[in-house]
């Protein structure tokens, strides 16, 4: 059987399995192979009846007085005894009427379950059981269990796998011997016979740091490649005017932080050289990225350069052009700066591309329009991209095609990211960290609050909207759902206009509105003509209401820790005293992700706290379909990060041909299609 054929040729697996596995991306042997675990399950303890104790357990035992029945609302109920030579146990499993004729009386087998009290008696529920003369796959070992979908359970996930066993073992090696003997790696055979099928708990952390350091090796070489490539190219060199700098930063109504001051050194020293600069501007929310990007642009502006500023969203667009607008005015350039969106009228965008093209406005504001073919930019030399993980590699490359050669590129994030992974996920890039807030902003007081305590919470907040505040609310959805128990912001608008609130002007915002009613609401809420504002995820990038000092959330739990930190840094944004309530869909627990909300404002340590609570995962985001998920690999992991990454140098420094390596190379090239900007 060769790696790569169609699961149609493996033993059991016929076109209805066949179906529900290409559901979750299996296609292939190979695919399938590498479709690891998600978690495990340890049986492996084998004990005595009489020794057992709540929780997990595996006994070997004979079965008998095996009976079925069937009670209330057709539920089917099958009871059994386990008995070895120390005692007996109760079995019982629900709905699953064919096990009183499959369990065999007076043979051996593995049982695994939860064993604990149900109804007054002392069971194993619904426990897997396996011939003790057979191979185990659901008892007496480690157990796999995997991302599952309906039709096809873990258990016929592993019996597949068990089908191709032979092929695991002939697995080819992906890495140069002289890297796996080097750091002490188990082969990629015995990882991911091992993964699926682990002999002991050690062997399974030895097979996940080969296939973890396999994955952060891909991602690092692949990066560096793409930065060794960028360093060929050429870009225009934009000479620093000191006088230009200093002439900005007088007139601007703030001091700068130590920070902004040491990320626009670094650009300005960037944009001198020949070589096209590639940096990542990381800042927490609030930091005040929009004013170095501003610097940055102002001296492409004075060199002769156009510059391309693109934003994820409408809203932030415009409000980006009226920061810079206000931020040029003083330097006499604020008629160089263009917007361009997909909601202005035909006449106000064809004027703008009239501008644009003539080389009039120099600084070109906007979101995808600015891809677009009509787009003539007359000599672009720089292009920043905000919040640049929301956009495609292929959109950003299509704004950098405009120049005809490689601008200068500063990416802005305001999610921030724990070093670790920005070495991992940004190798390519120069990164520079804004890692403070400017003088005067207060921490945004943040609370969990149960439904219980709403109408308190109502009476506080009202308190504050009569001394002039205003409220943001957002809830995870636009309408009602009969899928998902949550708030909709129609529901909560509705709701707060006929109950507690009626007396408050209260508008509505959602991404299904057109454009032009997005930005009327927005425009009332800035001029205070609104008090509450009810919104989706929307308003998470960006928006900027000084005036605002109160974020309610509803049904917080479904929201992850960074959405939540970019949201609650949309109040606060002035000298007054900014509040973040967390509302609880019920009255359950909170989880450690909201309590480290509470306790923390700092988006850096909640990224780290983040990744400590989720471990590996999708680090590139839904943008780039997963393709550079961590399946594997820890990012709190340091030690195998900073192996991972000397040996990625090590690779390139001994001059190896990637081209030798076959699997290794297509991995390493498909990882490179996804982030190379060139």
């Amino acid at each position: 059987m060769k790696y790569d054929i169609s699961l149609s040729e493996v033993k059991g697996v016929g076109s209805g399995v066949l179906e529900k596995l290409a559901r979750l991306g299996i296609h292939s042997v190979s695919d399938l192979l590498e479709y690891f675990p998600r978690r495990y399950e340890d049986y492996s303890q084998i004990v005595a009846i009489d020794d057992i104790k709540p929780g997990m357990v595996t006994i070997q035992a004979k079965i008998m007085q095996v009976k079925g029945r069937y009670v209330r609302r057709g539920m089917h109920i099958t009871e059994a005894v386990a008995s070895d030579d120390t005692g007996s146990v109760r079995l019982i499993w629900f709905n699953q009427p064919y096990r009183a004729n499959a369990l065999k009386n007076d043979v051996e087998y593995y049982i695994s379950g939860d064993f604990g009290l149900r109804r007054q008696y002392l069971t194993i529920q619904n426990p897997s059981t396996e011939l003790v003369s057979e191979f185990p796959l659901s008892t007496a070992r480690i157990v796999p269990i995997y991302r599952e979908t309906k039709g096809l359970k873990s258990q016929q996930l592993r019996k597949i796998l068990r089908s191709c066993i032979t092929e695991v073992r002939v697995l080819a090696e992906t890495l140069p011997d002289w890297l796996v003997t080097e750091q002490h790696l188990m082969s990629r055979a015995n990882a991911v016979e091992t993964i699926h099928f682990p002999h002991s708990s050690e062997k399974l952390e030895k097979a996940k740091e080969r296939l973890g350091f396999e994955e952060v090796f891909q991602l690092t070489l692949a990066a560096l490649l793409n930065k060794y490539e960028l360093l060929q190219e050429v870009s225009v060199e934009v000479a620093f005017d000191e006088k230009l700098a200093k002439d900005f930063v007088k007139h601007l109504p703030f001091t700068l932080t130590d920070a902004q001051k040491r990320a626009i050194w670094q650009i300005y020293l960037d944009m001198q050289k020949s070589q096209p600069m590639n940096r990542l501007l990381e800042g927490d929310v609030g930091s005040g990225k929009t004013v170095v990007a501003a610097m940055a642009a102002v001296m492409a502006i004075k060199a002769g350069f156009q510059v391309a500023f693109m934003a994820p969203t409408e809203i932030l667009a415009k409000q980006h052009a009226k920061t810079i607008h206000r931020l040029f005015e003083p330097l006499g350039l604020s008629e160089v700066v263009g917007l361009l969106v997909g909601g202005q009228k035909p006449t106000q965008k064809r004027l703008t591309h009239e501008a644009i093209a003539s080389g009039r406005t120099k600084l070109i504001i906007g979101t995808h329009a600015l891809i677009q073919e009509k787009v003539d930019m007359h000599r672009l030399g720089l292009v920043v991209v905000d919040e640049q993980h929301r956009f495609g590699v292929e959109q950003r490359k299509a704004l950098q095609s405009k120049a005809g050669h490689m601008p200068h590129v500063l990416n802005m994030t305001a999610t921030p990211i724990p070093r670790s992974l920005a070495l991992t996920l940004y190798g390519e890039m120069d990164i520079s960290i804004i890692d403070t807030k400017p003088e005067g902003r207060k921490p945004i007081i943040t609370s969990i609050q149960s439904p219980n305590s709403r109408k308190q919470l109502y009476e506080k907040i009202d308190t504050e909207l009569d001394e002039g505040r205003q409220m943001f609310v957002v809830t995870p959805l636009i309408r009602e759902s009969d899928s998902l128990p949550a708030k909709s912001a129609e529901e909560v608008y509705t709701g707060l206009r006929q109950g507690f609130f009626k007396n408050k002007k209260i508008g509505l915002l959602h991404g299904k509105m057109k454009p032009a009613d997005k930005d009327r609401v927005m425009q009332m809420f800035a001029k205070r003509q609104l008090d509450i504002l009810v919104s989706t995820t929307v308003i998470e990038v960006g928006v900027d209401i000084p005036n605002a000092t109160i974020m309610l959330i509803e049904n917080a739990e479904r929201f992850g820790l960074a959405q939540i930190h970019q949201l609650r840094g949309r109040v606060g944004r002035s000298e007054h005293q900014g509040y973040c309530y967390l509302m609880m869909g019920d009255s359950s627990e909170p989880s450690r992700r909201l309590r480290a909300l509470e306790q923390t404002d700092n988006g850096f340590k909640l990224a780290e706290m983040d990744l400590e609570i989720r471990g590996p995962g999708a680090i590139y985001g839904t943008i780039q379909h997963g393709q550079l998920d961590l399946r594997i690999a820890k990012l709190t992991d340091t030690k195998l990060i900073s192996q991972a990454r000397q040996a990625a140098q090590e690779f390139i420094d001994r001059g190896e041909n990637l081209l030798e390596y076959s699997q290794l190379h297509e991995r390493v090239q498909s990882i490179r299609a996804v982030t190379n900007l060139n």
